[in-house]
């Protein structure tokens, strides 16, 4: 012991000696520290960069969020083993997130220079599905919203998740943002955390746009953006239609082809002290793949399609300060996801009870497409409207509550149903034939929240959701389904019928 105090003391009276030394030439050597200043032209919390005049501003927020009777999050139990309503349905979804975000601005002779950056790294519960033999294999849930993806060595599934990654520059923003088309509610009208019919989605996008600023509160955007999942639904090419997909939601195969164009937008609105009007549309092109396994077999040529969107909100209402009501309306023909978008619950497949002698359970089909086709013949545009409101009230600094809904309706035209219907005939041995045929359906969520926020940047939120799912079957239609082993339902006899999901939501999150 001795000796090792020696040895220790020595090396310690060296590196103090050595310390010494070079702190002397530090004294003549060093520059004056510069200090991190702060920044105002941007606002609160920003810094200068230093040596230089970019502005940085670093936040973010950390959040568990758990959802009751449902397998993903901020979605209702309408699909998959949550709309399946047995044993592989999960009570319960958890995920805890950290979101982080970079916000930089540069002063120049054009205006400010801004880059913006945010991403949230995820781990979110999974759940269990069947192998069709007493066995099950664990989902893991990727990234926001993300489709399930086989891990059975997982416990949970952990993901990283790139919302924001765009420049800012004269009147241009290029890169990942959110899309001119949408309100600034999007389908959050009442701060809700379910995802909502009757608008488009907050969901980011690539895009290049150009904003005009006409001075008074009135400005005009026009963009083209990365149509590719975010603004595609489904091309159905009714010869690929199987009684499995169809069960499902899923009327026929998803034949989409290679990107042709993007999606164009224009963006009209005026902000004022009182609220917002906001007026927005879109194209969008449908390029459809081949009939068949190969190109010989020709395909439909493109069709245009299209969506129309109004949105208002009205800012401090009577009823309370910093109260507001959030209200939108669209309207798509061959581009639904304008209306049910990317993180919607549809296609849907919920089952329930029912009392028809010789049925074994009920189930209600929604299915949702941007066209559909046959071998040989053009695409049929599918025709979708929907609104989405809310009312926002503030008790008191500490407290606020919303009510909220979202509907959605699906509209086929005759030739397509006809299409469509003879696949379920076909596939599913329909009771009520083509006669009782009606593929079009009407999809709502309501719901209301309270939040409360005991400290600033710093609040706890309870959700109750309750989803609607009306299918036009004649009543009384039942179909043959398929077994399906991931969610445990057996092959027989369904009873084509709407059904209902409730859903409650519980968060704690610290934004910074």
């Amino acid at each position: 012991m001795d000796v090792a105090k020696s040895l220790f003391l020595g090396l310690t009276a060296s590196l103090i000696a050595l310390g010494g030394a070079q702190a002397a030439d530090l004294l003549v050597k060093a520059k004056a520290l510069e200090y991190v200043k702060i920044c105002t032209l941007y606002g609160p919390g920003f810094y200068y960069v230093p040596g230089t005049d970019t502005c940085i501003k670093l936040g973010g927020y950390t959040r568990l969020w758990v959802m009751l009777n449902s397998n993903g999050m901020g979605g209702t139990p309408d699909y998959g083993a949550g709309g399946a309503n047995n044993r592989f349905s999960n009570a319960y979804t958890a995920r805890a997130r950290q979101s982080l975000s970079v916000d930089t601005r540069t002063a120049t002779e054009y205006g400010a220079v801004r880059t913006f950056f945010q991403a949230a790294f995820n781990w979110t519960t999974g759940s269990y599905s069947g192998l069709g033999n007493g066995s099950t294999v664990y989902q893991s849930i990727g990234g926001v919203s993300a489709p399930n993806n086989a891990n059975p060595g997982a416990v949970a599934g952990g993901a990283f998740t790139l919302w924001y990654a765009f420049i800012q520059f004269a009147g241009f923003t290029v890169g990942r943002a959110n899309s001119a088309f949408d309100t600034p509610w999007e389908e959050y009208p009442g701060g809700n955390y379910v995802e909502l019919p009757g608008s488009s989605t907050w969901d980011p996008v690539n895009q290049i746009s150009y904003t005009a600023d006409f001075g008074q509160g009135f400005t005009a955007t026009v963009s083209a953006q990365d149509q590719v999942q975010h603004d595609t639904s489904y091309i159905w090419n009714m010869s690929a239609a199987s009684a499995g997909s169809i069960a499902a939601g899923v009327y026929g195969g998803n034949d989409i082809a290679g990107t042709a164009a993007p999606d164009f937008i224009a963006r009209f609105r005026l902000d004022q002290a009182w609220g917002l009007v906001q007026a927005s549309v879109a194209a969008h092109d449908n390029h459809a793949a081949y009939y068949g396994a190969t190109e010989l077999t020709g395909h439909p040529d493109d069709k245009w399609g299209w969506a129309g969107q109004l949105g208002l909100s009205i800012k401090n209402i009577p009823t309370g300060p910093g109260d507001s009501i959030n209200i939108s309306g669209v309207y798509t023909y061959g581009a639904s996801r304008y209306n049910f978008h990317d993180y919607s619950g549809v296609p849907a497949a919920r089952y329930g009870s029912t009392s028809l002698l010789g049925a074994y359970q009920s189930v209600g089909i929604l299915g949702v497409s941007d066209t559909v086709f046959a071998p040989g013949a053009a695409q049929e545009l599918t025709t979708t409207y929907g609104f989405n409101a809310g009312y926002n009230h503030n008790w008191d600094p500490q407290w606020n509550s919303s009510i909220f809904g979202g509907f959605g309706a699906v509209r086929y035209n005759a030739t397509a149903k006809g299409y469509i219907c003879n696949a379920l005939v076909a596939n599913l041995s329909l009771s009520s034939g083509i006669a009782g045929c009606n593929p079009d359906f009407n999809y709502a969520v309501v719901g209301t929240k309270t939040s409360w926020t005991p400290v600033k940047n710093l609040t706890f939120t309870g959700e109750v959701d309750y989803s609607i799912l009306d299918q036009k079957y004649a009543s009384g239609s039942t179909v043959l389904l398929p077994q399906q082993s991931g969610i445990g339902k057996p092959s027989g006899l369904y009873e084509l019928r709407d059904q209902r999901g409730l859903t409650f939501q519980f968060l704690a999150q610290r934004s910074f």
